[in-house]
């Protein structure tokens, strides 16, 4: 029993140890993505901005017709539970409050980022996982390429700028959907429920918004990297390390949007 009792806490204090290093390593690659956009220049080894603009393509561009379709699905979905729940007090009308407030402040964010996590996380941890089995990461550091700015910080700027560009079309493709639900069920004028938004919905409202999905970025980003960094064990390897990855984004994303949310009630 006490031998039973000893293992479960050497696993359990091994998997603490290795979370504490994945999460340390994680730190390391953001701060070392850091250096070399802010001195990269001065040291003759800039970020490469046209691997930037080629993940932007990846991340964001490629990435709109997926986000539209389910952003116009969840926009609708809202619109219907809301009408649903508010019709047993016969408040039907204050839908508008609760659908601008939800997909402004988490559904936008919430979602893209989960799509993207999907999308773009899984195949940031297999591309590099498939470098790193293929010695390719090696390859660079033996030629005098730094990895970091190399591979990472173009995926990082990448990230950083279309996970918010994407959110902020996700909730008009949400606030779209959920309006003309609303018009059809209710009755009520596009110029009405226009209306209702702009007085529900404040600056700092799409800000909040905005700063989640920049740090969801971020977050899937350092994800994929260091599951691709630990890769191991072939092709097989790869593939788990891809799964794990999309579910570490997501529960990353989910965590941390609790957090804000419990923040930003308690403000």
């Amino acid at each position: 029993m006490l031998a039973r009792v000893g293992d479960q806490m050497e696993r359990m204090g091994r998997a603490t140890a290795a979370g504490m290093a994945e999460f340390g390593l994680g730190a390391v690659l953001l701060a070392q993505c850091i250096y070399w956009v802010a001195v990269g220049h001065r040291r003759a080894q800039p970020v490469r901005l046209d691997a930037a603009f080629a993940r932007c393509m990846e991340v964001g561009i490629l990435a709109i017709p997926i986000v539209t379709l389910m952003a116009l699905t969840i926009g609708i979905m809202l619109a219907i539970q809301g009408i649903y729940s508010l019709r047993v007090f016969g408040a039907e009308e204050q839908v508008v409050l609760g659908v601008g407030m939800s997909v402004v402040r988490e559904f936008g964010p919430l979602i893209t980022g989960i799509l993207v996590a999907g999308r773009t996380g899984s195949s940031l941890a297999a591309r590099i996982g498939t470098m790193r089995i293929s010695q390719e990461i090696d390859a660079l550091s033996v030629m005098g390429i730094n990895p970091v700015r190399f591979i990472v910080a173009p995926a990082l700027i990448a990230m950083m700028i279309m996970v918010p560009t994407l959110t902020f079309w996700s909730s008009i493709v949400m606030l779209a959907g959920s309006g003309w639900y609303i018009s059809v069920d209710l009755g009520m004028s596009w110029a009405a429920y226009i209306e209702r938004l702009t007085e529900i919905i404040k600056f700092g409202d799409v800000l909040h918004g905005l700063g989640k999905s920049l740090l969801f970025g971020v977050l899937i980003t350092l994800v994929g990297v260091i599951n691709g960094t630990l890769v191991s064990g072939g092709a097989e390897g790869v593939g788990k390390m891809t799964t794990r990855s999309v579910v570490i984004s997501i529960c990353a994303i989910i965590v941390t949007d609790m957090v804000f949310a419990f923040i930003a009630t308690r403000s």
